[in-house]
């Protein structure tokens, strides 16, 4: 492991990774700070710069975008009032406050110092955990991996908490577009309609780009919101380095390092991801804090613990994307895709057969979050400005990359117009308030379950119980209950207090 982590340095540090890394995160920023994109919207959408590019050099683009989003949300959050992803949603509590009361710059720069730690731990988690889980993982077969497939499409329901049965809906539209084309065992044409463009099947970019990217356009172009900086933000307070220092060492940085590590360890589960991690964040750091009675006043402790968390989340939804191909949140789910493209299979082979390209990533994000903390603390009121910009010019930008991205896949119309099709029927989900997340999902993860569990079928000879045989089956399947029970729990939990909500209106 240690020789690949001295190999991987090299390339890390060579002039056109670091390029790409300034590239990427100015990019996630950018994207994080616009109200409205959100992170899996940004990686979906620039996934075909990556087309060309070594895998290593790709993987590293995306993970800056990765980066660069989570963190860039908090520029709007802090500013505007307005998160500008999900994750940063606990972020305005304090955030805003602290804007108004004229100390917007010391907001951002406590919240960089936050996002750096949360990223830079989550990478050194990644770093030193993910091999020695690739290891254990080398010993799965055909029924381990069936069972590690439903494990990730239990996910589901986690991701579906609003609506179970809209996120099932989901989930079947994304198994059956991942069974159209050739069957994987006996080459027998599946739903392609007579159709040789789809004979390989849809390819994950196609639907990405169109259930992330041009619904969000739509939307952007049917509101009429432009969003403004106030004037106390235009005209500035800047915050002291020794009042920074004091603030961070002596109110903040506990905070820091017990949020880092909770959305760290939040992260590696799959399907809670940056949305779960930043009230968890908020909380704890509520919770330990000498003064909890000034939170959501405009507390610089708020801010750390739910940026810290949210971050650390990065990494650590990386852990079971590389070494169980099990994506950890929606965003590591389309980076999946960004995987399959290059070709390369995520799971336990990906460290025995191209460590130099896994190992290079890992390392790689160490450095991003060192990048992220530079762009950060001298380039944040110089992102906050892409807010300023209407949303009815971003979102013919938007759906004019999303054209040229897909078609660079394969130089294909046809997938252009796949693409288009994908969008519109993400449109109309999300009108109907049905996640995307799941049909991602079900789209990589559906033929990884039937593949598997033919091929388990074949080698058993049709035998049931090897299915339930060993120690790994009985693992996974006892985690596939215990995640499959906990995401209906809470459904249930949530629906009553919904009733009870309604009963004492």
């Amino acid at each position: 492991m240690y020789d690949a982590i001295f190999q991987a340095i090299p390339v890390v540090f060579s002039i056109k990774s670091l390029l790409l890394m300034f590239l990427g995160t100015g990019l996630g920023i950018a994207i994080g700070a616009m109200p409205g994109l959100t992170a899996s919207m940004g990686v979906a959408l620039l996934i075909p710069l990556t087309f060309g590019m070594p895998p290593a050099y790709g993987l590293v683009l995306l993970g800056s975008i990765y980066c660069g989003a989570i963190y860039g949300g908090s520029i709007s959050a802090i500013l505007l009032n307005v998160p500008g992803t999900p994750s940063s949603a606990a972020t305005v509590l304090d955030g805003f406050p602290m804007t108004q009361r004229g100390e917007a710059d010391k907001a951002l720069k406590i919240s960089t110092t936050a996002s750096f730690t949360g990223g830079i731990i989550s990478a050194f988690v990644l770093l030193f955990l993910a091999p020695p889980l690739a290891r254990i993982a080398l010993m799965f077969g055909a029924s381990e991996y069936f069972w590690l497939a439903l494990l990730g499409l239990s996910v589901i329901v986690s991701l579906s908490s609003a609506n179970v049965v809209k996120g099932f809906l989901a989930a079947a539209f994304g198994l059956f577009v991942g069974s159209i084309g050739l069957d994987p065992l006996t080459g027998v044409p599946r739903f392609t309609f007579g159709v040789p463009n789809l004979l390989d099947g849809v390819n994950v970019i196609v639907l990405l780009i169109g259930l992330f990217s041009i619904p969000q356009a739509l939307e952007m172009i049917e509101s009429e919101t432009v969003n403004r900086i106030p004037e106390i933000v235009e005209r500035g307070v800047a915050c002291k380095f020794r009042e920074l220092w004091h603030e961070i060492a002596h109110v903040c940085w506990p905070t820091y390092i017990r949020s880092s590590i909770l959305g760290t360890f939040i992260g590696i589960i799959p399907g809670t991801g940056g949305n779960v991690a930043t009230f968890l964040g908020y909380e704890q750091a509520k919770r330990f804090s000498k003064h909890p009675e000034k939170f959501g006043t405009g507390w610089s402790e708020g801010v750390a613990g739910s940026e810290a968390a949210n971050n650390g989340v990065t990494g650590g939804a990386l852990v079971p994307l590389l070494t169980l191909g099990i994506p950890g949140d929606s965003v590591t789910a389309i980076m999946l895709g960004g995987l399959l493209i290059h070709g390369l299979q995520p799971g336990p082979r990906l460290f025995v057969q191209h460590p130099d390209v896994v190992y290079t990533f890992m390392v790689g994000m160490v450095v991003i979050n060192v990048v992220m903390l530079i762009m950060g603390y001298f380039g944040s009121y110089l992102f906050a400005k892409v807010a300023k910009v209407p949303y009815s010019i971003v979102g013919p930008m938007v759906i004019a990359l999303s054209v040229v991205g897909t078609y660079a896949i394969k130089n294909s119309m046809f997938d252009v117009g796949l693409m288009l099709f994908f969008g519109f029927i993400g449109y109309i989900m999300r009108k109907l308030a049905i996640p995307a997340g799941p049909a991602v999902l079900a789209l990589i993860l559906g033929p990884m379950a039937e593949e598997n569990w033919r091929r388990a079928m074949l080698i058993s000879g049709g035998e049931i119980g090897y299915m339930f045989s060993g120690i790994l089956n009985l693992v996974l399947i006892v985690l596939f209950l215990l995640v499959l029970g906990v995401g209906i729990a809470t459904f249930i939990k949530k629906g009553k207090r919904t009733e009870e909500f309604e009963a004492d209106a």
